[in-house]
């Protein structure tokens, strides 16, 4: 048998094959193009209905009071302010006094002012000048497991979760609260803290790492005050 033959003989097997598959089928549905044709056959094509590799997505999860979601915290902040203030003050002044009182016993009398009159001359020059320039970059990444404290009427959840580390002398404690949507929640369970609203992050640290950079009481009061 030459190789045409079999070419031939093969498209003949797969065509036989594909009209089988599809008779077997109690109904098989097309889209029609025609505006002229049944509208009771004309639907719209949908990718369940076209294509072989299609899986249907997972079905929305259904969420409880106590269930857990882990939030993925990724929290930057930056802040540049600049200023400039260059105030001047200057002034001039003469001033005489011409008539003063004297007392004689327990008189009081005019004062003549033998040695003329007293007089003040002064001048005043103030300047103030001020220049700032602040840089400030914060970034803090970490992630905490919450717990579904309250269902509002509109599905919204409230998450709430708790975290406390210590390793030696150095500890950390980690607090976070807010308000997510559940279509925000990821497929494994977690979401990210910019998706929250309403939300409370605190973060406390102690230990020697903390010692090192804070500020003694006194240094606070000078700093708040600026005495200096």
């Amino acid at each position: 048998m030459t190789c045409p033959q079999a070419s031939r003989i093969g498209r003949s097997l797969a065509v036989a094959a594909w009209w089988l598959t599809f008779a077997a089928a109690e109904q098989v549905w097309a889209q029609s193009s025609s505006l002229m044709g049944d509208p009771a056959q004309r639907r719209q094509l949908t990718m369940a209905d076209t294509s072989w590799t299609y899986q249907a997505p997972p079905e929305a999860k259904t969420w409880k009071l106590n269930d857990f979601v882990t939030v993925v915290i990724e929290e930057k902040a930056r802040m540049i302010r600049e200023g400039q203030i260059d105030q001047r003050k200057k002034a001039e002044g003469a001033m005489a006094l011409n008539d003063w009182i004297a007392f004689d016993g327990f008189a009081v009398v005019p004062d003549p002012q033998t040695d003329g009159d007293p007089k003040i001359t002064g001048i005043l020059d103030n300047k103030y000048r001020a220049q700032a320039n602040l840089q400030n970059r914060d970034t803090f990444e970490s992630s905490i497991q919450c717990t579904i404290v309250d269902i509002r009427p509109n599905g919204t959840l409230v998450l709430e979760g708790h975290a406390k580390v210590q390793f030696d002398d150095e500890e950390w404690e980690l607090s976070l609260s807010g308000i997510v949507r559940p279509e925000d929640i990821q497929p494994n369970n977690t979401v990210k803290s910019e998706k929250m609203a309403e939300k409370h992050i605190v973060r406390v640290s102690s230990g020697h790492g903390r010692d090192g950079i804070r500020r003694g009481w006194l240094q606070k009061i000078i700093d708040k005050f600026q005495p200096f």
